[in-house]
């Protein structure tokens, strides 16, 4: 056969369009969204190339719209679950045995079908399923997504690349195989490019993979399957099963073939599978690699030097942005007392030209939250800060389900810097703010690094570079992902490798090297040319 070393199309990150008044973007995403809606769709499961319905019908709604159906979805068990995995394996020796640059193309089509003749639909699905917003849908499934498989295709030969030194005499090379087994992709509901990325990344590594989605999310993973099979992906390499947590637990994690898990959701979810994994540990084959980027807590803090406006800004964008379930979303902010003043007024005056509604409508900043139980936690919440001496709620706090589960934007103002929406995470519209003495600052910086159990992002305000250096490194270990005068959020493929440590995760870096290595079992082979002919060495001459 043909040889040769190839380079692969160098990755360009995915340019974000406006979706202005009258754009075509804007008018095609539109078109989508109402022929998405007047269609009720009827999603089966994709097990080994082939649709599979197991007849257990769950119906879907936008989030914004309880009174849509959207159509149903069928429903799997642990019956699916074991198909998933025996046609995982029987794919897996043909996957990992295709050349690189054939296994490179599937994804880097999928890239540009995504971009190109899918960036509607993914888009309006997301919208429609998740209550996006057509701006936060387009970052989110058309740019990330495609940015993961084409960097991804880059980072593959990067590694490819890592090749050891070789003396005089020998030559020493590094095989990246595949793990042994298969991979359980395990992926949330809040980014549909991260559930686009999970179950893909091992498998650009000549890995297979069985994926089950969020069950909020069900709507654009079957879009993501069918691009994935139209680029062409071989039946079996990955599947998608529609099944419960626990039902995809008790058959994956009891298989000998189980090599790893690649996860996005809860702390405690991730930390009762790691604990799972660990009492089966002599049951596999090998170590599983455990990769997850869990939950966080993240933070805004300023100094006195802080721009007010920019401040602002980034707690607006920061906190409220998808309604604040984004993992990196801003939920406590730190400002001192010199400017909270300041502060307060651009952030309110920015708050009362937000509006919210449904993502059809173009001009609605925040939508709905996922589902009646993120709804009835947050409103938990909020009514217990309504009463609570200690706290404020400066702004918002109205819930509303009738149609959709609608959340104002909420401010709460804080005098217990450890009031528990200080700690624990939300996953919502909700921000606290804790104004603290200007001269506290050190202490203020000690109390913010040992508040939360989480580091994911976290970012700071300062005009003062000599106190931007010492926040930063006061700060080394509170965030995986750290900004300097921008919002906690918006990590980009490519540019800032995206993931945290403690308790929120793994720090594999999420479309990175340092994560596809993850996916990969190192063999070095040494070839020595001319072999030794007798056993003595110098030091046994007379």
């Amino acid at each position: 056969m043909s040889t040769g070393f190839y380079n692969v199309p160098i990755p360009v990150n995915e340019p974000i369009k406006g979706y202005v008044p009258g754009s075509p973007e804007r008018l095609e995403l539109q078109k989508k969204i109402q022929e998405m809606r007047s269609t009720q769709v009827d999603l089966p499961m994709i097990i080994g190339g082939k649709e599979v319905r197991s007849g257990n019908k769950v119906e879907m709604f936008p989030p914004h719209d309880l009174s849509h159906k959207l159509g149903t979805y069928h429903q799997g068990d642990k019956t699916h679950v074991g198909q998933a995995i025996d046609a995982a394996l029987k794919a897996k020796n043909q996957w990992a045995n295709t050349p690189w640059q054939h296994r490179a193309a599937v994804f880097l089509k999928a890239a540009d079908l995504i971009a190109g003749p899918y960036r509607a639909k993914i888009n309006a699905a997301t919208m429609l399923g998740q209550s996006k917003n057509a701006y936060q849908a387009e970052i989110d499934a058309a740019c990330e997504m495609a940015d993961f498989y084409r960097f991804g295709v880059k980072c593959m030969t990067e590694i490819y690349a890592m090749q050891p030194q070789s003396n005089p005499g020998m030559w020493n090379y590094n095989e990246f195989r595949p793990l042994e087994g298969f991979v359980f992709a395990l992926t949330p509901f809040n980014f549909t490019s991260i559930a686009g990325n999970l179950p893909v990344a091992p498998v650009i590594m000549g890995n297979v993979s069985v994926w089950k989605p969020a069950k909020t999310a069900v709507y654009s993973a079957s879009v993501i399957m069918e691009i994935l099979m139209e680029a062409g992906l071989p039946a079996g390499v990955i599947n998608l099963v529609f099944v419960s947590g626990p039902a995809a637990g008790d058959v994956i994690f009891a298989h000998p073939d189980f090599a790893g898990i690649h996860f996005t959701g809860s702390t405690g979810v991730f930390q009762d599978i790691w604990r799972t994994i660990g009492a089966n540990i002599s049951k596999y084959k090998s170590y599983p690699r455990i990769v997850g980027e869990t939950g966080g807590k993240d933070f805004i803090f300023a100094d006195p030097t802080a721009d007010p406006t920019a401040l602002a800004t980034a707690i607006v964008r920061g906190s409220f942005e998808y309604q604040g379930q984004k993992c990196s979303a801003a939920s406590r902010v730190y400002v001192p007392k010199s400017i909270w003043a300041e502060t307060w007024a651009v952030c309110e005056s920015q708050l009362r030209r937000v509006k919210m509604g449904p993502p059809e409508d173009f001009t609605n900043f925040v939508n709905a939250v996922i589902d009646e139980a993120a709804f009835n936690k947050l409103k938990g919440f909020i009514d217990q800060a309504k009463n609570d001496a200690d706290v404020d709620v400066i702004y918002g706090g109205n819930c509303n389900k009738s149609v959709g589960y609608f959340i104002e934007p909420t401010v709460i103002l804080t005098r217990d810097p450890l009031y528990i929406t200080m700690k624990e995470e939300l996953f919502g519209p909700v921000v606290t703010i804790f104004v603290y003495e200007d001269d506290q600052l050190d202490q203020t910086l000690t109390l913010l690094d040992e508040t939360s159990l989480y580091a994911l992002t976290g970012a700071i305000f300062s005009q003062d570079r000599y106190s931007i250096d010492h926040m930063t490194r006061r700060l080394a270990n509170s965030a995986g992902n750290f900004y300097i005068n921008d919002k906690p959020t918006g990590a980009v493929v490519g540019q800032q490798p995206f993931g945290g440590a403690r308790g929120s995760g793994t720090n594999d870096k999420a479309g990175s090297v340092f994560n596809m290595l993850r996916w990969v079992s190192i063999r070095t082979i040494k070839e020595t040319f001319v072999s030794a002919r007798d056993f003595t060495y110098p030091n046994f001459l007379e």
